[in-house]
Parts: C-alpha cells; structure tokens; sequence
C-alpha cells in the first residue's frame, strides 16, 4: 500500500480528525467524506450502522480519499474482521476492559502471526485500488489500526497490560461512560474535571508504548486541552449533532432577518 493512510499520518504525528455517522446510509456515509474530516467513522455500537450499511458506507469514504473506520458492538469481533475485509482502515471496539478482551480483539485485526484474520480481502482491495495479495498482505498489519475502547474503571487498571498486547495499536477513550465509571453511577459529564488527570493519564500510556492515543470529543472546546494530554485522533460530533447545527443556524438566520 503506497496510499497515505491514518496508521501513516498518525505515526508521522499529523491531528487527525474523524466524523460519526449513526445514520445507516451510504448517502450520508458520501456527503461526510465531502467535508473537511480526515475519516468518516461508522457506528454500530449506538448508531444504527448494520453490517450491510457498513458494506456500502465504506466505499464512498474510500472513493472520497478518506479514512474509513468502523465502531463495532460490544464484544463482536467478528465484525471487526468484516469490516477490514469491506475496505476499513482501523476498527474501534467498546468496552475492552482486560486483557482477554484485548487479546480477542487484536485476533480480529491482525493477519498471522500477530493474530487469527482469515483471509478475504475480496472488497477491500478493489476499492484500494490494489491487485497484489502480497502487497497487500504486507501492508495489511501495519496499515490497518485496531483501537480499544477505554471506558471503565476495569479498564483503566488494566490500561498498561491492554496496550501491552501486540496487535493493539492504540486507545480510545468514551469520556461518557468514562465519567460514568468514574462517579460510581452518580453522573454523566463527558467534560468532568475530576477525570481529566486519569484521561491525561492514558493517552501519557500509551504514548509512552508506542500506540496511539484517540478520544471522542462532546465539547469541541476541549481538544486544545486533550492535544495537550497526547491525544492525536479526534472523534468529532455525530451526523445528528451536525444536522441539528445547520438546521439551528439556518433557523436562526432567517427568523433575524426578519425581526
């Protein structure tokens, strides 16, 4: 693979930023990849992407140049090959709270000898414009990013075993659920203070191993701060989160003009 991919530019140290799609359309799936984002993530965990939506989001993204990437549900390893194999460039999965979960994963992802993916590149490499199964096998370890969900207090202690285990290339952190864990049930603040030294904390991890550090950001207004922490790769919003945006702006224009 010759094409400037996230694993590249990551490792390089570009800030990358992905938008979310909940809405299981590839039409939608093509008019993110239009806008300024380097990726377009599909979410099956809490969106509604299926993975038939997956299969035909994937190629616009690709068409358009773009980083695609896939959220899978939780503990569906399965789908994270799937995805890989529909032309996805990494793969989050939720809830990765050990090291058996860790090592499940990176199964998935990884071709042998890191891991167990079958081989069945069948969409992936058309759409990347690849004909070499050589070439493509060894690329696919390096060019391909698995990215564990870290969401829980279970996760946090098991944090340096987690990115210790080959074929997990890199953290992301769900600020939500995160607060959630961290006030024991009380509270859902994705921007609580009290938390931010243990967010610090893991994106300092995990840069100090080697892999890379991604977040998913509520409050656009923090990512100066988590740039500060490490962090490099930024989910940005939701298709629902832009939609209601333009669709307040333009409300709000056209009742001024007329008052």
């Amino acid at each position: 693979m010759t094409r400037q991919t996230i694993a590249s530019r990551l490792n390089a140290g570009d800030t990358l930023f992905t938008s979310w799609s909940s809405l299981p359309d590839p039409l939608v799936s093509e008019a993110l990849a239009s806008f300024d984002f380097d990726a377009v993530t599909l979410d099956m965990q809490h969106g509604g992407h299926h993975e038939d939506s997956v299969l035909r989001g994937v190629g616009p993204i690709v068409a358009a140049g773009k980083g695609a990437i896939v959220r899978i549900p939780v503990g569906r390893f399965d789908f994270a090959s799937r995805a890989l194999d529909f032309g996805a460039d990494a793969v989050i999965a939720p809830m990765i709270n050990s090291v058996e979960d860790a090592r499940l994963f990176a199964a998935s992802v990884k071709y042998p000898p890191v891991g167990q993916r079958s081989w069945g590149p069948a969409f992936a490499m058309p759409r990347r414009g690849q004909a070499s199964s050589a070439a493509w096998l060894a690329g696919a370890n390096r060019d391909t990013l698995s990215f564990a969900m870290i969401e829980t207090r279970a996760a946090l202690d098991a944090l340096d075993d987690i990115i210790a285990v080959d074929g997990i290339d890199g953290v992301l952190v769900g600020p939500s659920d995160f607060s959630i864990a961290w006030t024991g049930g009380r509270e859902m603040n994705p921007a609580l203070d009290e938390m931010m030294e243990a967010i610090a904390s893991i994106a300092g991890r995990a840069r100090a191993a080697g892999k890379h550090a991604a977040i998913y950001v509520v409050d656009p207004g923090l990512t100066g701060r988590y740039v500060e922490m490490g962090f490099r790769l930024f989910a940005l919003g939701s298709d629902m989160k832009y939609l209601a945006l333009g669709a307040e702006s333009q409300l709000a224009a056209a009742r001024k003009s007329i008052s």
